[in-house]
């Protein structure tokens, strides 16, 4: 949370001799705070302090108060243009490790429940055939093994004629795809 501003150039000259501050004779306290902080100076580049010239609200309000109580036709807003607030930089404590292995093992307990949700009503079972999966590749194994799987369906049934309209209608589609990509290649050729 902010409890500074960034003095603009405009509050450091306001207080510096000849300023607009000089004839307002702020109490000795007052200006001696002030000064202390606006004439701060970084030394050998050290950042760690904070930025130079940090007001805090405090000296803003007392500074503030005092102009109010006097009258003055000096306006605190006019003071403060170019200054800024001042945010610190939020310093984020390293994680506990623990924390981490507790957190990562409740993702994985959620997925693994998020998943047995969206799972629970399918089954591995056909309803047509009463059977599962399962059984349907332990089918095809045994038929493989006996010599008995049967090349095509029964003469007259549904399936046979799906798997023949199937094969129509694949044959077309390959028999368009080869006339187009003959027809592409002819014009590559021509080309040359």
């Amino acid at each position: 949370m902010a409890s500074s501003l960034l003095a603009g150039e405009r509050l450091v000259r306001a207080l510096g001799p000849g300023g607009e501050l000089e004839p307002e004779q702020l109490p000795g306290k007052l200006r001696a705070e002030l000064e202390a902080v606006l004439g701060k100076k970084h030394k050998g580049g050290d950042r760690s302090a904070g930025p130079a010239r940090l007001v805090s609200f405090r000296l803003i309000r007392d500074l503030h108060q005092y102009l109010r109580e006097r009258g003055s036709t000096l306006y605190l807003h006019e003071l403060l243009e170019g200054s800024e607030i001042y945010l610190p930089e939020v310093v984020k404590p390293p994680r506990n490790p623990e924390l981490v292995a507790r957190l990562e093992k409740i993702k994985i307990q959620l997925a693994n429940e998020e998943y047995k949700r969206i799972t629970r009503n399918v089954t591995c079972q056909d309803s047509r055939y009463g059977g599962t999966l399962s059984d349907l590749g332990k089918q095809g194994a045994r038929g493989c093994r006996a010599g008995s799987w049967p090349a095509s369906p029964k003469p007259g049934s549904r399936t046979s004629q799906q798997v023949l309209a199937a094969l129509i209608v694949a044959s077309v589609v390959g028999l368009a795809e080869l006339y187009i990509m003959v027809r592409v290649m002819e014009g590559e050729l021509g080309e040359l």
